[in-house]
C-alpha cells in the first residue's frame, strides 16, 4: 500500500493537522525522518513503544504529513517505510467571510524514481 498526501484532492482538516503535531512523540517521529525508516526503527530512535509508533504514524499519515511506502522483496517480508511529505506547512485565517483556518503545504519535488511509478501506474489505467 502506498499513501501520498501531495496526490490528494482535497486539503486535509486543519485540526487534524494541528491534532496530530501537538503530540510530541509525533514531532520526534516526525523530526527523526530525515531519510525514510520503519516503524520499528523510528520506535527503537524516538523511544517510543511500537504499538504507540504506529498510532503515530497513522495519525500523521492521515493528516498529510507523512507519506507511507511498501519496499517489496523477493522473500515476501514486505517493509512499509514513513517519509515526511512536507517541506514547510502553514496555518492561517482565512479572510474571506468564514474566517475558517486552512492549511497549505509546501511539498518536496517527486523524485526521479516517483516520475517513473506515476509515469508506469498512468500507463497501466490506459491498457
Amino acid at each position: 500500500m502506498v499513501r501520498d498526501p501531495s496526490r490528494d484532492e482535497d486539503p486535509p482538516d486543519p485540526a487534524e493537522v494541528l491534532d496530530a503535531l501537538a503530540d510530541e512523540a509525533a514531532r520526534r517521529i516526525v523530526v527523526a525522518l530525515a531519510e525514510p525508516k520503519t516503524a520499528s526503527e523510528l520506535s527503537e530512535e524516538c523511544d517510543v513503544p511500537l504499538s504507540t509508533t504506529y498510532r503515530k504514524l497513522e495519525k500523521l499519515t492521515d493528516a498529510s504529513l507523512l507519506n507511507e511506502s511498501t519496499d517489496i522483496r523477493r522473500d515476501g517480508q514486505h517493509t512499509t517505510r514513513y517519509s515526511v511529505a512536507f517541506e514547510e506547512v502553514a496555518v492561517s485565517i482565512d479572510e474571506d467571510g468564514g474566517r475558517e483556518l486552512t492549511v497549505e503545504f509546501e511539498r518536496p519535488e517527486p523524485t526521479r524514481d516517483e516520475r517513473l511509478a506515476d509515469l508506469w501506474s498512468e500507463l497501466r489505467e490506459e491498457t
